[in-house]
């Protein structure tokens, strides 16, 4: 079967690689935001699987991926900042301070639409951080496509003090060791 990333992300498609395994990127039209009520679990659940879904349904005999994250501080959504001044702020309010990630990881079967769907938390710990920090990192790295401004893979892991959960790969988007169990389950071959 064809494999297909439901993503725009220039990330997700870097963590698809390293499986060495062929496959197309589409990016799917769809609204992430929340609605009311909504958690964050449930969230990146649902844009997940609509992500996924939604390619779906245009790629007869494909298997397609679908991911979504969110970070959470102080109880709160935080999502991609797409500017400076939203990135500053969401940098200071993370400062010193643990944050969960949440990664909604979908794949759905186009032919039989068999789905599997997880919601994998990461959390990780934020250095004490100044607004010299801040800025300067900014000004660096400009992670304002990047969940909570944290661009790990980059210069931000010098924000960072410690990380927790079963999976690194996580953190930049794609749950690598929950998508191959996954994959195998559709029985790709991945070594």
């Amino acid at each position: 079967m064809k494999l297909i990333l439901a993503s725009s992300s220039p990330y997700r498609r870097e963590l698809l690689e390293r499986l060495k395994i062929p496959f197309d990127v589409m990016a799917p039209e769809v609204d992430e935001t929340p609605r009311p009520g909504e958690t964050p679990e449930k969230l990146v659940e649902r844009l997940a699987v609509e992500k996924a879904r939604k390619i779906a349904g245009q790629m007869p005999g494909a298997l397609v991926i679908g991911s979504d994250q969110v970070a959470v501080y102080n109880g709160s959504i935080v999502g991609k900042p797409h500017n400076h001044d939203m990135a500053v702020a969401q940098l200071r309010s993370a400062s010193g301070r643990t944050v969960t990630l949440h990664t909604g990881l979908a794949l759905v079967n186009a032919d039989t639409r068999r789905m599997q769907c997880e919601v994998i938390p990461y959390r990780v710990t934020f250095r004490a951080l100044t607004d010299t920090q801040i800025e300067s990192y900014l000004r660096l790295e400009q992670p304002y496509s990047c969940a909570g401004s944290v661009k790990s893979e980059g210069l931000g892991i010098a924000l960072l003090e410690k990380f927790e959960g079963d999976d690194p790969n996580t953190l930049i988007g794609l749950p690598l060791i929950r998508l191959v169990r996954m994959l195998e389950n559709e029985g790709v071959k991945i070594i």
